[in-house]
């Protein structure tokens, strides 16, 4: 029953984009009974709940981070670092560089910091790539929603439909109850044989399963539509009928090629191809830039602390110098029998001795250094050579995959434009049958009531105008989405039925 529906997959985005966005807030003013959901609750629920999409928005997360990250390549990094240390026996102290004989207990602390002047524009080539990496992912989501939405779609397509051939079903069922009653009447009255009411209660039992069936299929939709918004099957649902006009039958108002060029500058997919195009260009200049020379400025304070420095110390104030008598206390002479000490003069700087605590200590071993680095590869064992050949590789690969993308666009427009044409053609031809059918039943219900044909021909001419009506309905929603089809890849609004 649902072959035609099946094959027009893309249908559901008609709802998606016409009904989701500009019939939204019309329904949003209108109260729904409870546990009936409109097309765009269907399509927010499963986008909602869906962990496919879920995870292509943690990949878009992912992609920012990395380039956001990249940018901050731009500056310099920063580190501190700080050691203690023990020892004891022979060592040298830390601060004298000199050998000692006792336990020393030392500290270490280091600011440094480094920055990349130039490495072969690697830096600003890895921030390009993180970013179209970023837009492709982005691409891939809005893809994998339309997937959803197109899923959604065709589920919440297969129970409107499926609740219109009720209907249909329903009809058949009260026009056969009604015959049935009419002819028990005129049986009973000797003026038809019992044979014909028993014919039109056999085709009543049929319309009767014919109702049945049509039921069980829009419980299976409905099933379908739950899955999809990943609802519990027991709980019980209802739909928002979409109101579709019966189509006027008119030719495309665009060509396959303007289709074509129109899909490919829209659809998503095609868009993310492009985009890895792009990437893997800006890949090969990444590969090239490992060759290249780079420059990088390091710089730091350190400074460090030695439990065996003197905790006393002669510190100069900077106001000048001055001259003293300083007696040696082992040097002398004899003059007249007697020994003298020697007297020298010497000249010291101004200033007095200061107690050096711990942090005075490290205060006073401070020091700091810059470094300019170039490095330039000369041989890498052929490693950039071969990541670029690879880098080239990657970018053919790229391109094919576009290629294969557009090709698919490409057949996928052109079977939906054929697709519209046989529905139209086969709406047109159903629409003719149910017409000449309905005249048919009329004229053969006339010639039944008077007793010129049998049951059997009655119920040949009601059988062929039911499956008739069930046609149409498919025939009409077949038309009319895949006609939508082709407003989707023209990237008009599709709420207009």
């Amino acid at each position: 029953m649902f072959n035609s529906l099946l094959k027009s997959a893309l249908v559901l985005l008609i709802i998606c984009g016409g009904a989701f966005l500009n019939s939204a807030n019309a329904q949003a003013n209108v109260e729904q009974p409870a546990n009936t959901y409109s097309l765009e609750d269907c399509i927010r629920i499963a986008l909602e709940t869906n962990p496919q999409v879920k995870l292509s928005e943690l990949q878009v997360q992912t992609n920012e981070n990395i380039y956001a990250q990249s940018k901050w390549q731009r500056w310099p990094s920063i580190s501190f670092s700080a050691g203690q240390g023990f020892s004891s026996g022979r060592n040298i102290d830390p601060f004298t560089n000199q050998f000692v004989q006792q336990n020393i207990n030392s500290n270490n602390y280091q600011l440094g910091g480094s920055i990349t002047l130039f490495n072969g524009f690697q830096i600003k080539n890895n921030i390009k790539l993180n970013d179209t990496n970023l837009k492709a992912s982005s691409k891939d989501l809005d893809a994998t929603r339309n997937d959803i939405m197109l899923n959604v779609a065709l589920s919440y397509l297969q129970v409107v439909t499926n609740e219109e051939l009720i209907e249909v079903a329903k009809r058949q069922v009260e026009a056969s109850e009604l015959q049935v009653a009419r002819t028990a009447k005129l049986v009973e009255a000797g003026t038809l044989a019992e044979a014909n009411l028993l014919d039109l209660k056999a085709q009543l039992a049929n319309d009767e399963l014919t109702l049945v069936n049509a039921e069980n299929n829009l419980e299976t939709a409905k099933l379908g539509l739950k899955q999809l918004m990943n609802m519990p099957g027991s709980e019980q649902i209802n739909v928002v009928k979409i109101p579709v006009a019966d189509p006027a039958l008119r030719a495309y108002d665009a060509s396959i090629q303007e289709i074509f060029d129109t899909a490919l500058g829209n659809l998503p997919q095609m868009k993310a191809a492009n985009l890895r195009i792009d990437a893997a260009k800006t890949n090969i200049d990444l590969a090239r830039g490992a060759g290249m020379p780079s420059l990088t400025l390091n710089g730091g304070v350190y400074t460090a602390y030695s439990s065996a420095a003197p905790k006393e110390r002669f510190v100069s104030d900077g106001t000048g110098n001055k001259e003293i008598e300083v007696t040696s206390p082992t040097d002398y002479i004899v003059y007249n029998n007697e020994q003298l000490p020697i007297v020298q003069k010497v000249t010291t700087p101004n200033g007095s001795l200061r107690y050096f605590g711990y942090f005075d200590q490290l205060n006073f071993n401070r020091n700091s250094a810059i470094n300019l680095n170039l490095t330039i590869p000369i041989f890498t064992n052929f490693r950039v050579k071969y990541n670029v050949a690879n880098a080239r590789i990657q970018q053919k690969n790229a391109e094919y995959q576009a290629q294969q993308v557009q090709l698919t666009i490409r057949k996928n427009v052109e079977q939906a434009y054929i697709d519209m044409n046989n529905a139209a053609k086969r709406y047109s031809a159903t629409a003719n049958q149910v017409q000449a059918l309905q005249e048919t039943f009329r004229v053969s219900q006339v010639r039944f009531d008077v007793g010129a044909i049998n049951s059997v021909e009655y119920n040949i001419a009601k059988a062929n105008l039911d499956k008739a009506n069930g046609n149409l309905v498919q025939a009409k929603y077949d038309y009319v989405f895949r006609t939508k089809i082709l407003d989707f890849y023209m990237n008009r609004p599709l709420s207009d039925f």
